[in-house]
């Protein structure tokens, strides 16, 4: 057990906790999205023209929103329990949101309202925390520290 909290870095329960905590809040937009939907739109202050995209989504693409949002949520658990297959999730989550980035980006924008110009780098940012895990994961899986 001693040998365990030795080997485990600090910045491995700073990263796991904070990264639980960041893929929680996309769960929490995930399945509000999906079981409330335009009532839940509404709340987050999105316009009409938002709402009607988000409900308009083609259904394939559920898939990579899928992936992206519980991919991530399970690597950010399996990082906290030091386990190899975090390495796995974050990939999957990041294929996910390669896509959406593609989809939502480049394929069918959304159409966003001046006040909601900001949200246009959500994607971007998303998709650098994305990469930043994957990375961070796969360097502990190399370093021995995931298991």
């Amino acid at each position: 057990m001693n040998q365990m909290t030795l080997r485990t870095p600090w910045h491995l329960w700073v990263v796991g906790v904070v990264s639980l905590l960041w893929n929680a809040f996309g769960a929490f937009d995930f399945v509000s999205t999906i079981t409330r939907g335009e009532a839940y739109l509404r709340e987050m202050k999105f316009d009409q023209g938002m709402i009607d995209y988000f409900l308009a989504m083609p259904d394939w693409m559920y898939v990579p929103w899928t992936l992206g949002v519980w991919g991530a949520v399970i690597g950010s658990i399996l990082l906290l329990l030091r386990n190899r297959f975090a390495v796995w999730a974050f990939a999957l989550s990041l294929i996910g949101a390669v896509v959406s980035l593609i989809y939502g980006q480049f394929m069918d924008p959304p159409p966003l309202a001046p006040d909601m110009a900001m949200m246009k780098w959500m994607p971007y940012v998303i998709m650098v925390i994305t990469v930043l895990l994957f990375v961070y994961a796969f360097n502990m899986r190399r370093k021995g520290v995931l298991r």
